[in-house]
């Protein structure tokens, strides 16, 4: 049995040469290499900025929004959205382990896991898709996925249902990222903060903040509004379409009384809300895009271009312990498993 790379290059059809994430296409046939393993895939969770542009494509209709990842998988061996560059992460059971699978991997036969690499580059086969589920960006699927070597994965826990834990999983690099950006004392702002990752961000943010800190949530709709209610750890909650950046800024200068925020963590799916984030943020600050409907492009030329000397963090997805740090939050927290419940155990 052949050995590949670790990263995954000996999947990659074209264009030759690149990693796994940055290829067009990837060989999705099923028979593994050595140091790879085979998984039975249940479910995918298409991340928040893909699913949207799926939905809206697709108008609404599941079995379009269906059509339209069968034929993504089908012509590029992998779920990588053409239009966002995202993906998603699945649930799958380990069906086989190459003999060569690192040692350090404790994984056996039948073990349930969540992927917590990007479906981007993962290999994928699916045969049929079972059911859309709208409200909570989830597919059930049959097929069957790739892991590398180097791939990271989450064995699921005994006392989180799948469904529950598998939508805290999608962002699990969130919360921990805002662990390590938010100090005690801080005033952040959290952009679309009554989604999934925002949910998790803001609570997050408090616990480090602190009493002495200010926690601002952010969100256009007033049902998201209400969830970050429901959380309670918002100093400040506002209604607002965050496109409008001069709009926003102004808000969030009157209720900082013209501080602005020290960290600005950036959750909307939708583009086009970078400036925003960058105007609520002080001079120094940091601006933390997690989102994946991010514009490196408009970040960072548009802070250029307003004089803003902020400090500019894109999304890393991992995070060292992010797993473990997410999922605790819902052990922790009632309102936040209440919350994960509603919207994504259906």
């Amino acid at each position: 049995m052949k050995k590949g790379c670790p990263y995954g290059t000996h999947r990659v059809l074209e264009p030759p040469g690149v990693l796994p994430q940055l290829a067009w296409k990837l060989d999705n046939r099923m028979e593994i290499y050595a140091n790879e393993i085979l998984l039975e895939v249940e479910a995918l969770n298409i991340d928040s900025a893909s699913f949207a542009q799926i939905k809206s494509a697709a108008g609404g209709d599941t079995d379009k929004i269906a059509q339209i990842i069968m034929e993504t998988v089908s012509t590029r061996g992998k779920q990588h959205n053409p239009v966002t560059g995202s993906g998603g992460m699945l649930i799958g059971t380990v069906a086989k382990i190459g003999p060569a699978w690192p040692s350090g991997k404790d994984l056996q036969i039948g073990d349930k896991i969540a992927s917590l690499v990007s479906l981007s580059l993962t290999p994928l086969k699916l045969t049929d898709i079972k059911a859309v589920h709208l409200a909570c960006e989830r597919i059930e699927v049959l097929g069957q996925a790739i892991l590398f070597a180097s791939g990271i994965y989450a064995k699921l826990p005994a006392d989180i249902p799948v469904n529950l834990a598998l939508a805290v999983l999608d962002v699990a690099g969130a919360p921990a990222q805002t662990a390590r950006l938010v100090q005690s004392g801080d005033c952040v702002a959290v952009f679309g903060g009554g989604g999934k990752s925002g949910l998790l961000c803001l609570y997050e943010a408090k616990k480090r903040a602190g009493v002495t800190g200010v926690v601002i949530g952010l969100g256009r709709s007033e049902a998201a509004c209400v969830r970050m209610e429901r959380l309670g750890v918002c100093d400040h909650i506002l209604q607002l379409d965050v496109r409008q950046a001069l709009n926003v800024y102004a808000k969030i200068a009157e209720v900082t009384a013209g501080r602005l925020v020290d960290v600005a963590i950036n959750c909307v799916n939708s583009p086009g809300t970078e400036m925003a984030t960058i105007l609520a943020t002080k001079e120094s600050g940091t601006a933390y895009f997690f989102s994946m409907a991010t514009s490196f492009t408009a970040a960072t030329l548009g802070a250029e271009g307003v004089g803003k000397d902020v400090k500019l963090v894109m999304g890393n997805g991992y995070c060292r312990d992010h797993a473990v740090i997410a999922l605790h939050l819902l052990r922790e927290s009632p309102e936040l498993n209440d919350l994960f419940s509603e919207l994504y155990m259906g």
